[in-house]
């Protein structure tokens, strides 16, 4: 006698028994969630490509530009835009295109640096103050109103002034050094939130010291908020330069940077206009750019963000 299996669709309320074999559910790692939310925003992904591009023009498009961005060349003087000069030349017969490649390398340089200082001196004083709270907290947010009560243009205008043949890198480092409060404020919140949590407190019943629970256990979900305001930081380090350079207290020659390109470009604004549209639409290009990039990341990494920007 045949043994007769009942068909699931046949006899209604039947189960069957399924091979786990082939079924796999794989858990969705919290990084692939979050590159799947930033790819999903159109703008922030274009505006990538388009920096990386930029970037890549920028440091190795020298390399293999045919002229030099400090070389002189007196029978091309005040030239327009050509085939050979694609950005035309100044009044001393400089080719704008290498001089725009290396202005936007050194503003790049010089927002990274901004960003990377702030970033850190913000996070570390944040994070004391929200973390240990009581007279840790209120000196250093005290200290941190101190310096946010202060023009950081103001103050690094002054102190550039002061030290009028220091490196290039001086500026960077001194916005970055009085442009840390705004970080310091959203990493002190967040930690004054998070500590009260329970993986904190489980993690100090069992014996893990403050440093390993800062470190370990809380600055990771920082991540988000950190990387968000550090990427916006880099649009508003390249705007603070162009400010300070076009009040001549910024980059200075023999260095380049488009907001010195600026500066040199605007009194021949209305006769040789190339010198100074390029070096600006630079600017806002990559300013644009990190901008969409940092609203992308802040939608990526918020896990109350469901609606997809076009």
């Amino acid at each position: 006698m045949t043994d007769i299996v009942p068909d699931k669709e046949s006899v209604p309320g039947a189960t069957v028994a399924l091979d786990e074999r082939e079924f796999t559910i794989e858990a969705r790692a919290q990084w692939k969630t979050i590159i799947r939310r930033f790819l999903r925003h159109r703008l922030a992904v274009v505006s990538l490509v388009l920096l990386v591009l930029i970037t890549i023009w920028a440091f190795f498009g020298p390399i293999f530009w045919k002229y030099d961005y400090f070389s002189l060349n007196t029978k091309q003087k005040s030239l327009s835009p050509s085939w050979d000069h694609p950005f035309g030349t100044d009044d001393l017969g400089k080719d704008g295109f290498s001089r725009i490649m290396r202005g936007t390398q050194r503003s790049l340089e010089i927002a990274i640096i901004v960003s990377i200082i702030t970033t850190l001196m913000g996070v570390t004083i944040g994070a004391l103050a929200g973390f240990y709270r009581g007279w840790v907290d209120s000196i250093l947010m005290r200290f941190t109103d101190l310096i946010l009560v202060i023009p950081l243009l103001v103050l690094v205008a002054v102190l550039s002034a002061g030290v009028p043949k220091a490196p290039w890198y001086t500026i960077p480092v001194l916005l970055g050094i009085f442009g840390w409060p705004l970080m310091a404020r959203i990493a002190r919140g967040e930690f004054l939130s998070l500590r009260e949590k329970e993986f904190v407190e489980a993690a100090r019943a069992l014996g893990v010291g403050n440093r390993r629970i800062i470190f370990k256990h809380i600055l990771p979900n920082l991540a988000g908020p950190i990387i968000v305001n550090a990427t916006l930081t880099v649009s508003g380090a390249i705007l603070l330069e162009t400010a300070l350079t076009f009040l001549g207290l910024g980059i200075r020659e023999p260095e380049v940077s488009l907001g010195l390109l600026i500066q040199k470009g605007l009194p021949a604004y209305s006769t040789r206009p190339w010198l100074f549209w390029f070096p600006a639409m630079a600017i806002v290009l990559v300013s644009l750019c990190v901008n969409f990039i940092g609203d992308g990341l802040r939608d990526a990494f918020d896990p109350k963000q469901n609606r997809v920007r076009a």
